[in-house]
Formats: C-alpha cells, sequence, structure tokens
C-alpha cells in the first residue's frame, strides 16, 4: 500500500506557535528541485498516523504539495519532537524522485540459531542491529536478513560478509563486526581472526 501525506505551502511569517494551534506542524521538503528547499505545513493527526507506519530515513512515502504542482517520492529524513513531552515539533522529507540511489538505513534480521549457541554453549553477540546502505529509490528493503545458523563459537561476520541483492551496498568500514558467538566463558569470538575483528569493532 502506497504512504502518502498531502503538505500545504508554508508562508513566511507564520509562527509554529500559531500553526500548532491550528493542529499544523512545520515541516520542509529538500531535494524536490536541486538545492531549493520549500517549507511546508502538515496536519498534525495525518502526521502522526504516518508516523506509525514508517521509519525514518527507510519508507517511501508520496508527499504532495497541491500549492506548487508538486507530488513525487521523498524519504522521512528527520522528525524533531518535544524533549519531554513526546509531542512531534517538526519533519523533514527528502525527496528521492530524481536520484539515481539514496543512502538508507535498514535493520538487520538474525535468522536461525547459531551452532555455536544451540550445540557449543556459546551466546550469540549482535555488534549491529541496523546498517546504512546506498541503493535506487525503488529498492529500499524493509529488512537484511542474516542466516547464523552455521555460525560456530568464535565464528563472526563482517560487514564485507554480508549478502546484499544486486545493486544495493553496504556503507561503512568492510571490516566491520557485525555478529559473532562468544565462548562458553563468555570471552571474545577466539582465535587471531576474532581478535583482529574485535579490534576492528573497537576502533
Amino acid at each position: 500500500m502506497e504512504l502518502s501525506i498531502e503538505c500545504g505551502k508554508r508562508t513566511s511569517g507564520q509562527k509554529t506557535k500559531a500553526l500548532r494551534r491550528e493542529g499544523l506542524l512545520p515541516a520542509v521538503l529538500y531535494g524536490h528541485n536541486g538545492a531549493e528547499s520549500v517549507a511546508l505545513t502538515v496536519n498534525a493527526k495525518e502526521a502522526e498516523m504516518l508516523l506509525r507506519r514508517v521509519s525514518v530515513n527507510n519508507t517511501l512515502i508520496q508527499v504532495k504539495v497541491p500549492e506548487i504542482s508538486w507530488s513525487g517520492p521523498a524519504l522521512l529524513r528527520e522528525v524533531q519532537t518535544h524533549p519531554w513531552k513526546n509531542a512531534i515539533y517538526h519533519l523533514s522529507f527528502f525527496s528521492v524522485a530524481a536520484q539515481a540511489e539514496v543512502a538508507v538505513t535498514v535493520p538487520l534480521n538474525y535468522i536461525g540459531e547459531a551452532e555455536g549457541v544451540k550445540n557449543g554453549g556459546g551466546t550469540l553477540d549482535t555488534i549491529l542491529t541496523e546498517i546504512q546502505l546506498k541503493c535506487p529509490p525503488n529498492a529500499i528493503p524493509e529488512t537484511v536478513d542474516i542466516d547464523i545458523s552455521t555460525l560456530d563459537v568464535g565464528h563472526i561476520l563482517q560487514l564485507k560478509d554480508l549478502v546484499l541483492p544486486t545493486g544495493i551496498t553496504a556503507v561503512g568500514d568492510p571490516e566491520a563486526l557485525v555478529v559473532n558467538v562468544l565462548s562458553p566463558k563468555g570471552g571474545a569470538a577466539s582465535g587471531e581472526e576474532g581478535a583482529e575483528a574485535a579490534a576492528t569493532a573497537v576502533g
């Protein structure tokens, strides 16, 4: 199902407190026309409903701004909230219509039970729970699945070991440690390879 939200154009001089009293939130759209940005308003209740279904820097949203005759896919780049009221204060959208690829943050989904945990008494140590990817705007994965069933005690997976779909690349140090299986004593990954990877992750 396509996620969409309609925005109004915010005129200069409109105070944010006045907008919120009217049930609106300030927002901004980047990337729709080069380096130009446009100030927007969003219905507060619609924004709250949208945020229940999208993830920041991950989910494509069809943003519509009738007043400037613009509509296109965008990522929700940032959500500013009140420090203790948990109320939404500002949204930032980034148009991806003209982008060959975008940088997104995707959660990791670990599949299976590691051999070293199941039969070796080890402990699975997940260093990363999400990674940054570069991919086409129309090919953003919801998650990256990682099969850990063959990992034994002392085995590791690094960023370079992840199998990603064609056209999608991981952003970051290829040597970065993603997951390993700790020894039954709770030590770090055994062997020279594990020690080197742990040093890389810390450094």
